[in-house]
């Protein structure tokens, strides 16, 4: 699904709603997640799963066009974990 799917559903499923009030909504809670991750946070969704980042030291790499080695410095890359229920509603057979 893309942001585009997903606000479409949003406003059939909230006709009261204007389109900019959905869009609105929906950019300030991807906002928040953003922001809490970018201070070191964690998001938590009960029963969707868990937004958080995880630190990675810096390496040596290489570019695959020249075969040179590089330097890639430390970073913080973001993770999620599905919680229990979105690992069941997956494993439905």
């Amino acid at each position: 699904m893309i942001r585009s799917e997903l606000l479409q559903a949003l406003s059939k499923e909230n006709p009261e709603l204007r389109s900019e009030d959905v869009e609105r909504a929906v950019d300030t809670f991807f906002d928040e997640i953003a922001q809490r991750l970018a201070d070191g946070g964690r998001v938590e969704l009960r029963g969707f799963g868990a937004f958080s980042t995880r630190h990675r030291e810096s390496r040596k790499g290489r570019n695959p066009r020249t075969g040179e080695s590089v330097e890639v410095p430390e970073k913080r890359v973001p993770y999620f974990k599905p919680g229990k229920e979105m690992r069941a509603r997956l494993n439905v057979h």
